[in-house]
C-alpha cells in the first residue's frame, strides 16, 4: 500500500510538471507571437512568426535585473502592455486589409459603429453581434491573458537565474549576429525582429502628428479663395444647367485598368461612350486622387466639396464644426436649389446640416419597398428615378444641384440589381424579381477571392450602365453630369499598395460646358486612359469653380500629377 501511494504521489507530481512546463510554453509562444506578428494581411504567413523579436529579450534582461518586490508588479504591467500591443496589431491587421492603411488611435474610434452596421448589412444582426462581443472580449481578454503570461515566464526566469542570464546573452549575440548579417528566415522576413518597438513608435508619432494638425487643418480652413465670392459672380458657365455630382461607390482606378475587371468595365464605358455621343453628348475623363481607400466613403465627400484633404475623423468633424464653403454651398449661394441623396443614409444624418441642402434624400424619404442588396438598401437605379421625378420632372422649377451616392457596387457584393425599364420601376418591390446572385451566392464570408472580385466587377457595371441609360433617358441639354469613385475598393480586392485613385467624368450635351473645361487636358469618352491627367481630390472645387465662375480663379493651384510613364496630354 505504502509503494502504490508513493507511486500515486510521483505520477501526480509529473502531471503538475507536464502541466506547469505545457502552460509555461504557451506563455513564451504568446510573447514571441504578440511581438513578431504582422500587421499587413500580405506578410502573414507562418515565417512571420519564427523571428527573434529583440523586445523579448530586452524584457527578460530587464526582469532579470529587477529585484525580487519590483519585478512582479513590473512583469504585470509588461503583460498587460503585451496585450495591448495585440490589441493595436489586430486593429492595424484589419485596417490594413479594409482601408489599406494602419488603425488611427486618435479618430478612428468613431468607425466602429459604421463597421458593425456594415457586417449587420452584410451578414445579419447575430453575425454582427456576436463580432463585436468577440472584438470586445479580446480587447480585454489579451491584456489579461499578456499579464499572466509575463508574470509566469517572470517566476521561471527568478528561478532558473543563471541559466536564463546566459540564455539570454547568448541569443541577444545571436540577433546581434543575424542582423549585422541580414539573416533571413524567408525573402523579407529578418530573423532579428525590432518590429513591435518601431509599430510602438511610429503610432506614438501619428498621435503627435494628429494633435498638431488641429491647428494646421484650422488654418487650412480659413483659407478659402472663394469664401467672400458673390453668388452673382460664381458658376456663371452653368446657369440654367441641373448639376449632377454622383460618386459611385469603390469605383477605383483598378476597375478601368486591372486585366481582370478592364475588358468588361471598358466594355461598359466605351458602348457607352458611343451611345451617349449618338445622343449628342460629349464626355471628358481623368483621375482623382482620393484621401481614403477600402471604405470611408464621406472622407471623399468632404474632400472634394469642399476642396480641403480630410482624409482622418478628426480632419472631418473639425469640417462639420466650421462654415466652410462647399461646392453645393457655392451653387446654393448662386441660386441653385441643392439636393442630397443618400440612399444608404438609414439614421438621422446630422451632417447634412453642413453640406446645407435645400432637400435631403434618406432611405426613409426615397420610399423603396423592395429587396435590399447587401450593404445597399435598393437599387442606384430606383434612387436615380425618385430623384428624376422628385426634382428634375416638373416645370418652372430653379436649376437643382445634386449630390447623389450610389452604392449598388459597395461590398461585399454579392447581390447586384438586374436594369428595368424606367417607367416600371414604381415602389422598387418590382426589384424582388431582378435579383442577380454573383458567384459564390449570399454568403459574404466563405467566398473566395475570385468570387468576391467577380462580385465587385459586376456591380461596378450595373452602376455605370444605370447612370449611362439614366443620361440616354433622362438628359437633355441642361444636363451636366459629374459623376466619379469616391475610393478604391478594399486591398482584398486590388492587392496591397494599388494607389488611391478614382477615376472622374464630366458629361453634356451643351459644347459650351465642355469647352470650359479644355484647359484641364481631360481625355476624350467616358473611359480615361492611363496617361489622363492625375489631380488630388481636394484640388477639384477650386479648378470647378475657377472654369465655371466670372472671376479669376486663385492663384498657385498645383499643376496636374501623371502616371508615372504616361506621355503628356495634348
Amino acid at each position: 500500500m505504502k509503494g502504490d501511494a508513493t507511486t500515486g504521489t510521483r505520477g501526480r507530481g509529473g502531471w503538475r510538471r507536464l502541466r506547469a512546463g505545457v502552460a509555461s510554453g504557451l506563455a513564451g509562444l504568446l510573447v514571441l507571437a504578440v511581438l513578431a506578428a504582422p500587421v499587413r494581411p500580405g506578410e502573414l504567413t507562418p515565417w512571420a512568426f519564427l523571428r527573434l523579436p529583440v523586445e523579448a529579450l530586452l524584457a527578460a534582461a530587464v526582469l532579470l535585473a529587477l529585484p525580487a518586490r519590483v519585478r512582479r508588479p513590473m512583469a504585470a504591467l509588461a503583460g498587460a502592455a503585451l496585450g495591448l500591443l495585440g490589441v493595436l496589431k489586430l486593429a492595424d491587421l484589419g485596417f490594413s486589409g479594409a482601408l489599406g492603411r494602419p488603425f488611427d488611435p486618435v479618430s478612428d474610434w468613431a468607425l466602429l459603429d459604421d463597421a458593425t452596421g456594415f457586417l449587420a448589412d452584410s451578414v445579419g444582426r447575430a453575425g454582427a453581434t456576436a463580432a463585436a462581443v468577440a472584438v470586445g472580449l479580446l480587447a480585454v481578454g489579451l491584456p489579461a491573458v499578456g499579464a499572466l503570461a509575463v508574470l509566469r515566464l517572470a517566476v521561471l526566469l527568478a528561478r532558473h537565474e543563471t541559466g536564463a542570464t546566459r540564455a539570454v546573452a547568448a541569443l541577444t549575440v545571436g540577433w546581434v549576429a543575424c542582423a549585422a548579417f541580414g539573416v533571413r528566415v524567408a525573402p523579407g522576413v529578418p530573423v532579428a525582429d525590432s518590429g513591435a518597438g518601431a509599430l510602438v513608435r511610429d503610432h506614438a508619432a501619428r498621435v503627435r502628428a494628429g494633435l498638431a494638425d488641429r491647428d494646421v487643418f484650422a488654418a487650412q480652413v480659413a483659407a478659402d479663395p472663394f469664401r467672400d465670392t458673390p453668388g452673382g459672380q460664381l458658376l456663371t458657365g452653368l446657369r440654367g444647367k441641373d448639376v449632377v455630382v454622383a460618386f459611385v461607390e469603390s469605383y477605383g482606378r483598378d476597375a478601368v485598368e486591372d486585366p481582370e475587371f478592364a475588358p468588361g468595365v471598358g466594355a461598359v464605358l466605351d458602348a457607352g461612350t458611343a451611345r451617349l455621343r449618338a445622343a449628342g453628348f460629349g464626355a471628358r475623363s481623368a483621375y482623382l486622387t482620393s484621401p481614403t481607400a477600402g471604405g470611408g466613403s464621406w472622407l471623399a465627400h468632404a474632400t472634394l466639396l469642399s476642396g480641403l484633404w480630410i482624409d482622418t475623423e478628426q480632419r472631418h468633424r473639425s469640417l462639420l464644426a466650421g462654415d466652410r464653403l462647399t461646392l453645393g454651398g457655392a451653387f446654393h449661394r448662386a441660386g441653385w436649389r441643392t439636393v442630397g441623396v443618400m440612399p444608404a443614409a438609414v439614421q438621422d444624418w446630422p451632417e447634412g446640416r453642413f453640406y446645407g441642402y435645400d432637400q435631403f434624400y434618406d432611405s426613409r424619404a426615397l420610399g423603396y419597398r423592395g429587396p435590399a442588396f447587401g450593404y445597399a438598401p435598393m437599387p442606384d437605379q430606383y434612387a436615380l428615378s425618385v430623384f428624376q421625378r422628385r426634382e428634375r420632372a416638373g416645370t418652372g422649377r430653379p436649376p437643382v444641384l445634386a449630390e447623389i451616392a450610389l452604392t449598388s457596387s459597395h461590398s461585399p457584393w454579392t447581390l447586384v440589381p438586374r436594369p428595368l425599364g424606367w417607367d416600371d420601376l414604381g415602389d422598387g418591390s418590382v426589384f424582388a424579381h431582378a435579383v442577380t446572385v454573383t458567384p459564390g451566392g449570399r454568403d459574404a464570408v466563405r467566398r473566395s477571392a475570385a468570387q468576391v472580385r467577380a462580385g465587385y466587377r459586376s456591380s461596378v457595371e450595373y452602376t455605370l450602365e444605370t447612370l449611362i441609360s439614366y443620361v440616354e433617358t433622362y438628359g437633355d441639354d441642361d444636363l451636366v453630369l459629374v459623376f466619379l469613385g469616391d475610393h478604391q475598393p478594399a486591398p482584398a480586392v486590388t492587392g496591397a499598395d494599388a494607389g488611391r485613385d478614382v477615376p472622374v467624368t464630366v458629361v453634356a450635351r451643351d459644347p459650351a460646358v465642355l469647352d470650359r473645361i479644355a484647359g484641364w487636358g481631360w481625355q476624350d469618352g467616358l473611359r480615361p486612359g492611363p496617361g489622363a491627367p492625375v489631380w488630388r481630390m481636394d484640388s477639384f472645387r477650386d479648378r470647378f469653380l475657377t472654369a465655371f465662375g466670372s472671376r479669376a480663379g486663385p492663384a498657385g493651384l498645383p499643376p496636374p500629377r501623371r502616371s508615372p510613364g504616361a506621355a503628356p496630354h495634348r
